[in-house]
């Protein structure tokens, strides 16, 4: 979701949340398969196969929405601010890697928060309105178990 509040600030078009939706969701699942692949702390391990569950099942949920407006969904492609933060996760090993991934998780949750929240409160698609509204508690959730970490 970084790199998205020049859109976010406004109200986004339908096609703009869906592009925004899908790129947060790639990033969380990428972000959470690279840390999987080193880390041994169970919390941090738990939390990103719980990403990759709950960020797969929530891009399902705006392409169903997208494609009952009508609306053809492109597949997602990250934003160059998630790329550089993947980048950066790919870097770092160990211990480094974990608290690197839940710094950009802390940051890339508050900004979904805020783009679900927008869209929930003044999309135009009513359908995709319903499904940022379905998903904004899933992110406050993910912001309470970061908050922990």
């Amino acid at each position: 979701m970084l790199g998205a509040t020049p859109v976010a600030a406004q109200v986004m078009t339908p096609a703009e949340y869906v592009k925004t939706a899908g790129a947060s969701d790639l990033y969380e699942r990428e972000s959470a398969k690279l840390v999987l692949e080193t880390s041994r702390d169970p919390q941090v391990r738990d939390f990103a196969a719980m990403m990759i569950e709950m960020h797969t099942q929530s891009t399902k949920d705006v392409k169903a929405a997208a494609m009952r407006s009508r609306m053809k969904a492109a597949p997602p492609m990250l934003m160059p601010t998630q790329s550089e933060m993947i980048a950066q996760l790919r870097a770092e090993r160990g211990p480094a890697r974990d608290a690197t991934y839940i710094a950009q998780q802390r940051a890339a949750h508050n900004q979904a928060l805020f783009v679900q929240k927008a869209y929930a409160a003044e999309g135009t698609s009513r359908l995709l309105r319903d499904a940022a509204t379905k998903i904004v508690p899933v992110v406050e959730h993910h912001i309470m178990l970061l908050m922990k970490m």
